[in-house]
């Protein structure tokens, strides 16, 4: 929020410099983001009047001009030549006399005038236009003073020029210090210097015509107030003092009814809306707006509406979109003669992230979703109707002020030993009761306690908490002891069993993968398609369309960096991350931690995609596959041993994905995407993914000691012909299951291409070693003859496994 220091001085002027000011406010919450004076340095320039000009006898563009200046030009008219398109006889105008120093130009140098002789006439001094001084990059010609502007008074004083903007970088639940007057109120608590009250008395009713108003939803409106002026004259100027305030505050001028309307909302807080009374049909209807319906803004834009858009309608259309923005057909204009002035109370959840459904804000919306005042409504119609006649003239009639729904405040108390201990210094009861009373909060005391009434326009004030935080930016952070903590700090040491989110990030860093982060909201799309979920948790108030429901899956936010890279023309592509997924579950309570109905778990998911390896000489090009992604995963969860059973996923393909499982439990997928879902999401190939519970993976197990074999190994290498239905796990669990039989692995496969006479078409030939120990004794040929037959035999009876002749 930006606004001049003067005008914040109109209502409250505390003893104390610019500065001060900025570090009070900034100090009590109010950051003070920017202090930038209205115009830069200068001096020397004063009014004055052109009572000349003549065309130079030298140059088509000069004129020659004779101006007044006062008691500056006590010779006469000084003569001044000056090429501006608009210098004529009859106008004020900036003059920089001889001696003055107009602004540092690019070099940082101020530039000093003096007198001098352009195209052989002499000039004594120069006109400015608005560039020239740096007040704006106006530079069409001179800048045009008020017509009643004291001849030679410094133009510094008569511009009020000597003045500094303050830019407040308010919170979301200062709401209350959205206005001149309310950053007034809260310099006033602070100083302690008198508060100025702002002119609302009523004006001089002179008509009896209401315009019928109907309040259809409470939800949406709570307080709706009106009144019809007419007879006003739409193309008065604006005054001076206005559109400088205005310009001050960063908004420009359009017109005066628009200005004034601007005016109060910077001065109150308090955003309202002037309608054309001819061009309203009949009535106004404040409701929920209905499907189908649009309406085109004051900003040129046609938007369509829904029931989750409160809007302002008459007997046939859509007239305004409800605190934000007005629409186009009623807007005032030079032709209206009767208007409308409407002020009303929108509840905040009414209007919060309405405007940015449309892609863009308004500072009546950024004002009614934080909170405005619902008590004055009246008082600031007033205050808009005594500015137009003053301005435009008209005749007023009564306000029509309706209150289906006003908010009901719950009275609050501050217990004083609990907010000693919160701010960590003593205060007392009597001072706590200060700061409330020099903040306008009605309160009432007890033993110990104060119990507060929050004032129509806090909002922010709902817990004791609230309170407790008035108090000591009231007194002052300053006042605040350094004292230093007295529990002993004890690092908290992690279990050896478990490996920290940072040790799975470097592991998998090791394995050529690069960390992401993406959004935990992402397209309903990502989750129906590669989650399965038709029914995810809706995000309210989503930042863009696509992002609008959370995630249940990391898949999808890794398919959309890999189209992002792939768009870059990245050949290679290994990512990962690391990051929560949102669940539905009516176990799951309310805590400090958790979301009731939520379950929020960690999973860790990564994507391989092109090469397997970059290239080099060594090895031929091979693309990433299924078994790729599988030693990676074996090689994360390494010591533990994971197993891969066959399954199926949304998000992959049906004969190329697995679950990993860990002890028998399910602790992820891994598998090819899908290749109705490459093709949807136009990928030249399919990427392996894998997603996995980052609890288990982090979970390790503890090395053990043991002792090395005392006795030999023994390898024995079998040629087995199976069936192609046959698993390798299947085989090789059914040749483990023998206490000397310590390893096996599969170590060659042959497949005929046409059948031979051992081996059919529907088999094949696996090569597998086995290894032989006893820890105890010696193997003897004949115990080792034995358990290879006993493992034939298994082979034989669980899957009709043979030796190969």
């Amino acid at each position: 929020m930006q606004f001049p220091e003067s005008w914040l001085r109109e209502f409250c002027n505390p003893p104390v410099n610019t500065e001060e000011l900025a570090r009070l406010l900034t100090m009590a919450g109010l950051e003070v983001e920017e202090l930038r004076p209205v115009a830069p340095a200068f001096h020397g320039i004063v009014v004055a009047e052109i009572v000349e000009a003549e065309q130079h006898p030298n140059a088509d563009r000069l004129r020659v001009c004779r101006v007044d200046a006062g008691p500056h030009s006590k010779d006469g008219p000084l003569q001044i030549v000056c090429g501006a398109p608009n210098a004529r006889v009859g106008i004020k105008v900036p003059l920089a006399i001889v001696g003055a120093e107009l602004p540092p130009g690019e070099d940082g140098k101020p530039f000093k005038i003096g007198t001098g002789k352009l195209r052989g006439v002499e000039s004594f001094g120069m006109l400015c236009s608005a560039r020239e001084l740096k007040l704006s990059e106006d530079h069409g010609g001179l800048l045009e003073l008020a017509a009643d502007a004291p001849l030679g008074q410094d133009i510094r004083e008569h511009l009020r020029l000597d003045d500094t903007l303050f830019t407040l970088k308010l919170t979301p639940n200062l709401a209350h210090c959205l206005s001149v007057y309310g950053v007034a109120r809260e310099v006033s608590a602070l100083t302690g210097s008198p508060l100025l009250q702002p002119d609302l008395q009523a004006v001089v009713q002179a008509h009896t015509d209401v315009l019928p108003v109907t309040v259809q939803d409470s939800d949406l409106c709570g307080r709706f107030s009106g009144r019809i002026v007419r007879g006003v004259n739409p193309t008065a100027a604006t005054p001076a003092w206005m559109v400088e305030r205005l310009a001050r505050c960063g908004q420009r001028s359009v017109s005066p009814l628009v200005d004034i309307s601007n005016y109060v909302m910077f001065e109150l807080g308090r955003p309202s809306h002037i309608f054309d009374l001819d061009k309203i049909h009949g009535g106004l209807a404040v409701r929920w707006a209905k499907e189908g319906e649009s309406l085109k803004l004051l900003n040129g834009n046609t938007v369509a509406v829904d029931a989750q858009v409160g809007v302002i309608a008459d007997d046939q259309a859509v007239e305004s979109l409800a605190g934000i923005m007005g629409g186009d057909a009623t807007a005032v204009s030079d032709d209206t003669r009767n208007i409308y002035i409407e002020a009303a109370f929108w509840w905040p959840k009414a209007v919060m992230g309405r405007s940015r459904r449309y892609n863009f804000s308004t500072d009546a919306g950024h004002r009614f979703e934080r909170g405005v005042d619902p008590q004055h409504t009246v008082e600031h119609i007033e205050r808009i109707t005594r500015l137009v006649q003053e301005i435009c003239g008209g005749e007023a009639g009564p306000v029509d002020d309706q209150q289906p729904a006003m908010p009901v405040r719950e009275p609050v108390t501050l217990r004083v030993s609990r907010a000693c201990k919160v701010i960590g210094m003593p205060v007392t009861q009597a001072e706590c009761a200060s700061v409330f009373q020099r903040l306008g909060l009605p309160f009432v005391e007890g033993d110990g306690t104060l119990t507060v009434a929050p004032p129509s326009w806090r909002f922010d004030i709902t817990l004791e908490e609230d309170l407790i935080e008035e108090v000591v930016r009231i007194l002052g952070y300053e006042r605040l002891p350094a004292t230093p903590p007295l529990a002993p700090v004890t690092a908290r040491v992690r279990s050896e069993s478990q490996r920290a989110p940072f040790a799975v990030r470097h592991a998998l860093a090791g394995l050529d993968y690069q960390e992401t982060i993406n959004f935990s909201f992402v397209e309903a799309r990502w989750e129906l398609e590669l989650a399965g979920n038709a029914d995810p948790i809706k995000v309210l108030n989503p930042i863009a369309a696509p992002l609008s429901v959370m995630r249940t899956s990391l898949l999808g936010s890794l398919i959309q960096v890999l189209k992002y890279n792939l768009a870059r023309k990245a050949p290679r592509v290994r990512v990962f991350e690391l990051g929560r997924v949102f669940l539905r579950d009516a176990s799951v309570q309310d805590t400090d931690h958790s979301v009731a109905g939520v379950h929020q778990p960690l999973r860790v998911a990564g994507l391989a995609y092109g090469p397997a390896a970059t290239p080099q000489w060594a090895q031929a090009d091979k693309a990433v596959d299924f078994f790729d992604v599988k030693g990676d995963i074996e090689a994360l969860l390494a010591p533990r041993k994971a197993v891969f059973v066959a399954a199926e996923h949304p998000a992959m393909h049906p004969g190329r994905c697995a679950a990993v499982q860990l002890d028998g439990t399910t602790i992820g997928h891994i598998g090819e995407l899908h290749p109705k879902w490459r093709q949807g999401y136009e990928l030249p190939q399919a990427p392996v993914l894998f997603e996995l519970d980052l609890a288990a993976v982090q979970k390790r197990e503890l090395p053990a000691a043991q002792g090395v074999p005392r006795q030999q190994v023994i390898q024995r290498d079998l040629a087995l012909v199976v069936a192609d239905k046959l698993t390798h796990d299947a085989l090789m669990t059914t040749l483990r299951d023998d206490s000397l039989v310590r390893a096996a692995w599969l170590f060659d496969v042959y497949k005929p291409a046409q059948p031979t006479a051992d081996i059919a078409a529907s088999e094949r030939s696996l090569a597998v070693r086995l290894e032989l120990l006893d820890d105890s004794t010696t193997l003897t040929e004949e115990r080792i003859d034995a358990a290879v037959a006993a493992a034939i035999a298994r082979v034989q009876a669980a899957h009709g496994a043979r030796l190969r002749a």
